[in-house]
């Protein structure tokens, strides 16, 4: 069975209901809950825990997420089997960002503000490089305002579809710093500079759907549609030679740096692996029977 795996960023209030509709054949998913534990659903249910007994703030949930993405980096288990991470955010909203009354933020007028830079190091950087090396291809489902870091975490999986209710939103300027968790590096490389600079200057809004059209995100569907589009282009890349596109992402980033004469020679490098991969033996015996393929057999 090919396997989807969700992270949500808050507790879910629909996770008995959705525990419910899983069938026996229906992709498996996986929640994060509450802000201080991992576990599954479906095939594997409570397969991943890590329980916190106290009162967790957002370093806390970065932290869980980073155990999170290392035991599904591990791929040992049941976890070997999960070819697609989902992330998606609990309620009416994706996620925030970081949280200004979070311990490791807080400071009153008179004293010397807490060292901002060393949350990002700390707490955004790994979650964001995790996202970016996973060994499987990442979806964001965006079902309302991704804001802040939020937006940064968004952008940080490799294909963002979208609510038309939802909207992406970069503040920092509102309260004097700048857009960070990858964002000021995301951002004008699909939107170019001038959209950058507005959307991060002026701290607007962006609809989902001009997201859309500007190149910002993958897709904008209706909101009741959302889910469905989401399981459906999850389903599809649950299907596709992982390993592919997880180095179809490596080349499209690597694209950032490289020179073209670079590149190629990184594009012949990544052939020459994949070409010689049961995958590639699969796919093109599959083209040449006309017959669907069955790739991560190997």
């Amino acid at each position: 069975m090919k396997s989807v795996v969700s992270f949500v960023l808050r507790w879910n209030p629909l996770f008995d209901i959705i525990k419910k509709q899983l069938s026996e054949n229906a992709i498996g998913r996986v929640f994060m809950g509450e802000v201080d534990y991992f576990h599954g659903i479906g095939p594997w249910y409570k397969q991943y825990e890590w329980n916190i007994k106290k009162e967790v703030g957002a370093s806390s949930l970065l932290s869980a997420g980073c155990h999170a993405l290392d035991a599904l980096q591990a791929g040992q288990g049941d976890a070997a089997s999960v070819r697609v991470l989902v992330v998606t955010g609990a309620g009416r909203g994706f996620c925030a960002g970081q949280d200004l009354a979070d311990p490791d933020m807080v400071f009153t007028p008179g004293q010397t503000p807490p060292d901002i830079g060393d949350v990002v190091e700390r707490n955004f950087k790994p979650l964001v490089m995790r996202l970016t090396n996973l060994r499987v291809p990442t979806i964001a489902r965006v079902q309302g305002v991704a804001a802040g870091a939020g937006c940064s975490l968004a952008l940080a999986c490799d294909m963002v579809v979208a609510a038309e209710a939802a909207s992406f939103m970069l503040p920092f300027s509102k309260i004097g710093l700048i857009p960070d968790t990858g964002a000021s590096w995301a951002v004008p490389q699909r939107l170019g500079f001038a959209r950058a600079m507005g959307l991060a200057l002026t701290a607007q809004k962006l609809p989902a759907t001009k997201a859309a059209d500007w190149g910002l995100i993958w897709e904008c569907v209706a909101n009741d549609a959302l889910d469905g589009a989401v399981d459906a282009l999850a389903a599809q890349l649950a299907t596709l030679p992982t390993t592919a596109l997880v180095r179809t992402r490596a080349a499209m980033l690597a694209a950032h740096t490289n020179s073209l004469e670079q590149h190629l020679s990184y594009e012949a490098l990544m052939m020459r692996e994949l070409g010689r991969s049961a995958d590639y033996v699969e796919g093109v015996a599959a083209f040449l029977e006309k017959r669907p393929a069955r790739f991560n057999q190997g």
